[in-house]
């Protein structure tokens, strides 16, 4: 004999709080509720205008180095956290250097001492010396001195500590790349390809043998440490400031360049861009990834930072204040929930990643609220009122007119290239992609 059973969830009939409003029963089926679809847009709607309402993505500055921020020192920790110390150890030692030796150019810290994170920082200046600090000394004792002191026979205007926690390698550039141990004096070898300055030099955080370079001659090199020569060169239309590995990717790299763009390239074909991110008015000066992989964030000299997510050309969060000036460095932190910016006018400033999230801690039933209006906005994210809410920002009115101006010469000239064509033999005139349009060369 079959016993039927009602079994019912108490979840769905009591209450999850005690001022809670009573739960009461509701038929599913569509037929009962006709204006449905209505009223989800609706909701749509008010989650994206939401968004908007507590969009403030400023959380604070932290200001007292006597030089422009124009490096950032990322605590090279098993959790990959831009430590306090690292700060007030970084304006400590802007400050001894503008006082007693030379103009920092570039600062990197090491990840060989895995139980103290970052205790080792480099610094490379204007006086041809590599310097080696304690961090912790530097806290702890009121005069700074470095630890080590390497001398180099030309320039220096960068650095970088190979990524790993047993590695003793950095990497330093100028008149050429060259890889060094931090117990030697002497490089262990010289990269060269060209005659240019190099400006800046970077590891790869995956395959951490590879790493990339740019110059003032407009060219990307690739290089491999455990190799005698440069790997792959790519030559682009206009000057590459800064480069930034995706730490989820290792083959892929973002690039950014004089022309006001971003490129993202796959190291192993390098003859044409993954993507073009565009948006900024004024040159790009750094980028800086996010841990997650999917977007990067970018400082330029407008006195913006933009966010870009990888797969995307256009950016979908851009941040701006009054007193904020050239953006020289750009970091995500570890857990990719703020962004640190370093500007002309000496402040390092912290922002939320995300504009409207909340800081603290989060309930279940705020975290599924923010996972339902998500979702809703994604469903409805190709609707026209959605769609403009969703991508409007103000930005500064130097801004805004020399986007259009961009616009309008950019435009002047797809218009200028349609009439050739029209008016041209048929083929003469080719179509040429964006991406195809920003490299000049590939060599190997």
């Amino acid at each position: 004999m079959k016993v039927k059973v009602l079994n019912r969830d108490p979840k769905d009939y009591l209450k999850t709080r005690a001022g809670d409003l009573p739960k009461l029963p509701r038929n599913v089926d569509p037929a009962l509720h006709p204006f449905a679809a209505q009223r989800e847009y609706t909701a749509a709607l008010n989650a994206v205008k939401l968004e908007r309402v507590f969009a403030k993505p400023f959380v604070g500055s932290l200001d007292g180095c006597r030089l422009s921020s124009l490096e950032h020192v990322m605590v090279r920790s098993k959790f990959g956290m831009l430590l306090p110390k690292s700060v007030r150890a970084l304006c400590r030692l802007t400050q001894a250097l503008y006082e007693e030796w030379a103009l920092i150019s570039s600062v990197t810290i090491s990840c060989k001492n895995t139980d103290q994170a970052g205790d080792l920082l480099l610094s490379v200046g204007d006086d041809q010396i590599v310097r080696m600090w304690n961090v912790d000394k530097m806290l702890q004792n009121q005069t700074v001195d470095p630890t080590t002191t390497i001398s180099s026979k030309t320039l220096l205007t960068g650095i970088d500590y190979q990524w790993g926690s047993k590695s003793d390698t950095f990497v330093t550039c100028g008149s050429s790349v060259g890889i060094w141990n931090i117990n030697r004096n002497e490089p262990l070898r010289n990269f060269t390809w060209g005659v240019d300055t190099i400006t800046s030099v970077v590891f790869n955080k995956v395959e951490t043998y590879m790493l990339a370079s740019t110059a003032q001659d407009r060219n990307i090199v690739l290089y491999d440490c455990r190799e005698n020569n440069p790997l792959r060169k790519v030559i682009l239309s206009q000057k590459t400031n800064q480069i930034a590995f995706n730490p989820m990717e290792a083959f892929n790299f973002t690039a950014a360049c004089d022309d006001n763009n971003l490129y993202s390239f796959d190291m192993r074909k390098l003859s044409s861009p993954l993507n073009v991110h565009m948006g900024h008015a004024m040159a790009v000066l750094c980028v800086g990834y996010s841990p997650t992989g999917r977007e990067f964030v970018s400082g330029s000299y407008d006195k913006t930072i933009r966010i870009f997510e990888t797969n995307k050309g256009r950016s979908k969060e851009i941040y701006h204040t009054k007193r904020m000036q050239r953006v020289f460095c750009t970091h995500y932190s570890a857990d990719s929930k703020f962004i640190m910016t370093g500007s002309d006018e000496t402040n390092i400033r912290l922002w939320k990643s995300l504009a409207w999230g909340k800081l603290g801690p989060i309930s279940s039933r705020e975290r599924s609220a923010f996972d339902y209006n998500k979702k809703l906005i994604q469903r409805y994210s190709n609707h026209p009122q959605v769609k403009r809410i969703k991508r409007h920002r103000n930005v500064p009115k130097m801004i805004k007119s020399i986007s259009n101006e961009h616009n309008n010469i950019r435009n002047a000239k797809r218009r200028k290239e349609e009439n050739r064509r029209k008016h041209s033999k048929p083929g003469s005139v080719p179509h040429v992609a964006e991406r195809a349009r920003h490299v000049v060369k590939e060599d190997s």
